[in-house]
């Protein structure tokens, strides 16, 4: 994400994006507020959220199905996806989408790896994956 920021800052400096109408800042503001909302349920919902794949043995780990988690099975990752989206228009660059769209590819990618290890390895999960259908996008996802 850091590379977005700086490529925004840079975008600014040299003008490459051009004047940004302020409905885009706007919309970007939104988002981002949103993704962090979002993400900040997921990890009140969740005793177990942590910022690494792993499973919490020594805790009792369980799945977890209230709140966001009754939509789909990686809220925090949409959170954190609405919210690094929302971040090239909150700040006005065009150009910072490019390592925005990158980061958002390789958590994708995450996702698709952490659900495979759950379905493993924590028991309960298969049978919540059947039922919480979408990992990320509901309906579709």
């Amino acid at each position: 994400m850091i590379a977005a920021w700086i490529v925004a800052g840079l975008d600014y400096r040299f003008g490459w994006s051009g004047p940004v109408p302020l409905w885009v800042h706007l919309a970007g503001l939104l988002l981002t507020a949103g993704g962090y909302g979002i993400f900040l349920w997921a990890m009140t919902a969740n005793a177990y959220f942590s910022e690494g794949v792993r499973i919490q043995s020594e805790r009792g780990h369980a799945v977890q199905s209230d709140g966001p988690y009754r939509i789909v099975r990686h809220p925090g990752y949409v959170g954190g996806i609405m919210s690094y989206l929302g971040t090239p228009l909150l700040l006005g660059s065009w150009w910072a989408f490019i390592p925005t769209l990158a980061l958002l590819g390789v958590w994708v990618a995450r996702t698709t790896l952490e659900d495979r290890l759950l379905q493993e390895k924590l028991p309960g999960y298969a049978e919540y994956a059947r039922t919480t259908r979408y990992r990320l996008v509901p309906g579709l996802w």
